[in-house]
């Protein structure tokens, strides 16, 4: 009974399979095969009437495909996406591919008009029966209908794209319109490059081209008879027969399609025994997309290079769009390919550089520490470096000592973190960090615009490391400390002018606290900002004093692209990480370069390196030196320890090397780190030999360069001739000391034959700086007398002669008696 009652269900539904068959193919014959005026009946005109009324036009969308990130050499880096989709050509895809997926989907495919009344007859009586064929849409129809849900979905309209795939007699005939329409505007192998491009293959893979990299790591160019037919098997029903998570139904899958294969005669019979004996599990070599920077190799350059991309204040990048959310659908949704300004070469060997010395995941043990898991994350040392390149701004390399966390458990871990330590906040970096004397150099660029030459000499107070000056908040000026600010020195130096070339090699700490404020707080601080120096906030650094010491914070990145303007005698570039950018279709997308701009004027920024290559030579800095190719730069330490830094120059590369305590302000005394002792480290010990390593391998292949010399004013100091004005009145001299450029004090006073207070001399006489302080020396008007003569003694006893008679000799008398 059972049997019976099941092949009358059979029957019954192959009836209704049959009447719905022929109400479709009927529709179609009226609609289709026949013109209106010609059908019989008005049931017939109604149908053609309807159907003829239904949309026909059919727009698809630009499907969302997977953009590219890489490096200045094509490395792929990352692949910012919606989908994991990547357009290919269909000449780009192997023929057997293109062979297994028609085979499977719509054999005829290439005879019917985008319906095919045989199949959906033949597809009814087989589902009737519960067989498995391959189903009523044809190919055009299925590229139909996920093209509309495409676009509802790029539209982010959730219920058209329910609608799209709603299973009812209505969608279905709407459907077979636009199948029918866009037959006769498409050639059937665009129908079916769109259908292979925008069809879901499984495990998030889009389209053929992103499947065959993600199940076998190739290009659907390379794909063989069972690699095709596996992925042709997928379409049907991805999310249970992809071979990754379900290889059994995967395989079985396979199979079906081999067999449909052999049955058109596609394949011959070895070759489809060959290909069914293959298991799945063997041929997959899975390769997951780089879908985000998180996956990427460079996960901290990536997230930075996104953050730049996104940022609408970069206004050369407009073409990605004009708003954040703009940018960001075309950044993962374009198919764009982002050539970014990184060196893998250079980026590997910064890296090997950095680590040599930093460690990760170190544990700076204290010297009598033996167990080092008893010091928490805070004792942790980390180390940051960026290279630019002077002329351009390009970012050529950018590393840190630290790892970034993939899973809830490296988030955690020791040595692991999601800040990049060296960009700014809004690029998902930091606040920055105190910078040390680093900050002189802005002091230095101050001092050379305002008349003081290298040669010239800048005052101090002593101090020494126990014994520290003392500012007044009167000396302080604007900004200052009420309380008064105390200023300590390496060693005891100081308390009279010292030359600017030694106060700069050996940073003498108070030598710069008394010319900043000589010069202006506010206006060092101006001089900052103009070269681009802000905090990692986006702040301007404070005007305090103390800013003169690298009080402020700020990140390598931004101070590496600040030096470097001094290499690129004054002109300054933006940091950019971007070469060029291309659409979909391989068409470059115009955007523009970063703007380069004269902050200084080019004398000065030659003067300026002109000191800090003392620094280098005979300074601080001497583990910096690079041998035969010239280089300029500044140490930076600050209080205790806790960061120290250098940061440098070529004629063609900056570097900022960055060492410190990213997790607490504990310095770094009396220290082992890579078994290296350090009673307490200075921007000298470990950031200058980094940045020598790092320059020197990012220098390899370029020439030689020296450094533009400065003008002999800016060496000397701009000298012109001091004017004679002895026998002038002291208001006549001054006039025209001012007149010639100077100014003029009286400073003393002499004996001369001219009236009392006239002039006599100056000091300096001949030459001086324009703008300098002449010293006037004024008569007394007296002259006195010239000094009586005297006799010259004799210089020596003259020997005795024969006229001459000889001293007698005295005898002592006796000693008294006791």
């Amino acid at each position: 009974m059972s049997g019976r009652a099941t092949n009358l269900g059979n029957v019954v539904s192959l009836l209704g399979a049959f009447v719905a068959s022929a109400m479709v193919m009927g529709l179609l014959a009226a609609g289709l095969l026949i013109p209106a005026v010609g059908a019989a009946g008005s049931a017939a005109t109604s149908g053609v009437k309807m159907f003829d009324d239904l949309p026909g036009e059919f727009t698809a969308s630009a499907l969302s495909q997977q953009s590219r990130i890489v490096d200045a050499k094509g490395n792929v880096l990352a692949t910012p996406q919606q989908e994991n989709r990547i357009i290919v050509n269909l000449k780009d895809v192997a023929p057997i591919m293109r062979k297994a997926q028609v085979a499977i989907e719509d054999s005829r495919f290439y005879e019917h008009g985008g319906v095919d009344p045989r199949g959906i007859l033949r597809a009814a009586v087989s589902n009737a029966q519960g067989g498995d064929t391959q189903g009523a849409s044809t190919l055009t129809q299925q590229f139909v209908k996920l093209t509309l849900q495409e676009n509802a979905l790029r539209n982010n309209d959730e219920e058209a794209a329910k609608a799209a795939v709603r299973v009812s007699a209505a969608r279905k005939i709407q459907e077979i319109k636009y199948a029918v329409t866009l037959e006769k505007e498409m050639t059937k192998d665009q129908i079916l490059q769109g259908y292979m491009n925008l069809a879901y293959y499984g495990d998030l893979a889009y389209g053929v081209e992103a499947a065959s990299q993600h199940y076998f790591s190739i290009p659907s160019a390379k794909l063989n008879l069972s690699q095709a037919a596996l992925l042709a098997g997928l379409v049907q029903n991805p999310s249970r027969t992809d071979p990754i998570h379900f290889p059994e139904r995967a395989q079985a899958r396979r199979n079906v399609v081999l067999d449909r294969m052999h049955d058109l005669g596609i394949v011959t019979d070895k070759q489809w025994k060959a290909a069914k004996a293959v298991p799945v599990k063997k041929m997959l070599k899975v390769k997951n997309p780089v879908s985000n920077c998180m996956a990427s190799s460079e996960p901290y350059f990536c997230n930075y290079v996104m953050e730049y991309l996104k940022d609408t204040s970069n206004h050369g990048l407009d073409a990605l769009g004009k708003s954040t959310p703009e940018r960001i659908k075309n950044l993962t949704g374009g198919g764009l390919t982002i050539q970014t300004t990184l060196d893998a070469t250079v980026q590997a060997q910064a890296r090997q550089d950095v680590l040599k010395k930093v460690p990760f995941a170190n544990h700076a043990l204290p010297r009598d520490a033996a167990d080092k898991t008893k010091l928490g994350l805070s004792q942790m040392v980390g180390s940051a470096a960026s290279i630019v390149e002077p002329s351009t701004g390009r970012v050529l390399a950018m590393v840190q000592n630290s790892k970034y966390p993939t899973t809830k458990k490296e988030q955690s871990s020791y040595g692991y973190t999601q800040v990049n330590w060296n960009v700014d906040t809004k690029y998902q970096g930091t606040t920055g960090f105190q910078f040390g004397s680093t900050a002189k150099m802005f002091a230095i660029v101050r001092a050379l615009e305002t008349g003081t030459p290298v040669s010239g000499t800048v005052p101090s107070k002593f101090a020494s490391p126990t014994k520290p000056a003392y500012y007044s908040y009167q000396e302080q000026g604007p900004c200052g400390d009420p309380k008064g600010w105390s200023v300590h020195n390496d060693y005891a130096v100081g308390g009279k002018p010292i030359p600017l070339k030694k106060a700069t090699a050996d940073s003498i700490n108070t030598a710069f606290a008394s010319l900043s404020m000589k010069l202006g707080t506010t206006k060092v601080r101006d001089t900052m900002t103009k070269m681009h120096l802000l905090q990692g906030d986006g702040s301007k650094i404070g005007c305090n004093p103390s800013a003169v010491l690298g009080t402020g914070v700020v990140t390598p990145l931004t101070l590496a692209s600040s030096y470097a303007t001094l290499a690129n005698n004054g002109k300054y570039c933006p940091p950019n990480p971007i070469l060029s950018i291309t659409t979909a279709d391989k068409k470059p997308l115009k955007i523009g370069t970063p703007t380069c701009k004269q902050v200084i004027d080019p004398d000065v920024a030659k003067g300026a390196t002109e000191l800090l290559t003392g620094v280098i030579k005979n300074g601080t800095g001497v583990r910096a030196k690079l041998g035969a190719r010239p280089a300029a730069g500044k140490t930076g330490t600050t209080d205790d320890h806790v960061e120290s830094w250098f940061v440098g120059y070529t004629a063609q590369r900056a570097t900022a090397v960055w060492v410190g305590t990213p997790y607490s302000q504990q310095g770094m005394r009396h220290i082992t780190l890579a078994g290296q002792s350090y009673s307490g480290v200075f921007g000298g010990d470990i950031a200058a030999p980094i940045w020598k390593d790092l320059t020197e391998a990012a220098s390899q292949g370029l020439p030689i360069r020296d450094f533009d010399t400065p003008s002999d004013k800016i060496l000397n100091g701009d000298r012109v001739a001091v004017p004679f004005v002895g026998g002038m009145t002291v208001e006549e001299a001054t006039a025209r000391l001012k007149e010639a450029g100077f100014n003029a004090q009286v400073a003393g006073s002499t004996n001369s034959g001219y009236a009392r207070g006239i002039v006599v001399y100056t000091d300096p006489s001949g030459t001086a700086m324009r703008g300098s302080t002449v010293s006037l020396y004024t008569s007394t008007g007296y002259v006195p007398p010239p000094p009586p003569k005297s006799t010259p003694k004799p210089t020596s006893t003259p020997k005795p002669t024969a006229t001459t008679p000889k001293p007698t000799k005295t005898k002592k008398p006796p000693p008294p008696k006791k």
